[in-house]
């Protein structure tokens, strides 16, 4: 797993992250080393925090105050879990938020596992089925045109649940955006207003990481470009583009 060190210490260099790359795995079994959740979570969701820090391994019983995200991630619910996913879809169907239309929308995991496995990037037990970013609009510029360059095609961005965007991942086997949702937000200290998360499936991330590096370099140089250009203009130039590039060129000398 050591490739993933790397490639962890890339992203953060590259799309200088104020939180370390999280990886999520699933699996039947639960990896040597890897220790057993033992705290209380009050969604499934905060787990992406705490995994920025340490590697654990989950169940569905530590999902158990969060019947939305044993749906989305497929867990074997409880009596418990079942009677509080029906209630909050009454809940979230009396406000309009959910509808019965919207339900079938919403993306499952296709398989089942046993357990869900969280770690930092950097040191995964498992090859990461999904990793998660918690990005700015700027960070997700680069991102959203690495995607297009990799997969030939824009990430999807999907809204309620936040959980969800680890399903379309897996399902897919490409990249989504999650603008969150109001429980996510909630309940995630790093997931303010000017945060957005972006899952990239694990098996292809070397792929986007490659692109990026080219694409941040790229968006560097054309900033000061785009930029000298504006100050030109202001100048009260009318600058043609090879003038631009002549007057850019210059100013790197």
């Amino acid at each position: 797993m050591r490739e993933y060190a790397a490639l962890a210490e890339e992203l953060n260099n590259l799309l200088q992250l104020r939180q370390p790359a999280i990886a999520i795995s699933f699996s039947d079994s639960i990896p040597a080393g890897v220790s057993i959740y033992t705290g209380s979570a009050p969604a499934g969701c905060r787990f992406w925090q705490e995994a920025a820090q340490s590697s654990f391994a989950t169940s569905s019983a530590d999902h158990s105050l969060c019947a939305i995200g044993v749906h989305t991630h497929n867990l074997e619910p409880s009596p418990e879990q079942q009677t509080d996913l029906m209630d909050a879809l009454k809940v979230f169907a009396d406000l309009g938020y959910v509808r019965q239309e919207d339900i079938p929308q919403i993306p499952v995991l296709q398989s089942r596992a046993r357990h869900v496995v969280y770690a930092p990037l950097a040191t995964p037990s498992l090859q990461p089925d999904v990793v998660l970013l918690f990005v700015s609009p700027n960070q997700m510029l680069l991102l959203s045109e690495a995607v297009q360059q990799v997969e030939g095609h824009n990430a999807p961005a999907l809204g309620r649940p936040a959980c969800a965007v680890v399903p379309q991942v897996v399902n897919s086997g490409r990249a989504a955006v999650s603008m969150g949702c109001c429980g996510a937000r909630a309940y995630l200290d790093n997931f303010t207003d000017d945060v957005a998360i972006f899952a990239l499936p694990g098996a292809t991330l070397a792929a986007y990481v490659e692109r990026l590096r080219i694409l941040a370099s790229a968006n560097t140089v054309l900033s000061r470009f785009h930029q000298l250009r504006r100050a030109d203009v202001y100048a009260g130039s009318r600058p043609s583009i090879q003038t631009s590039l002549e007057h850019f060129a210059a100013s790197q000398q």
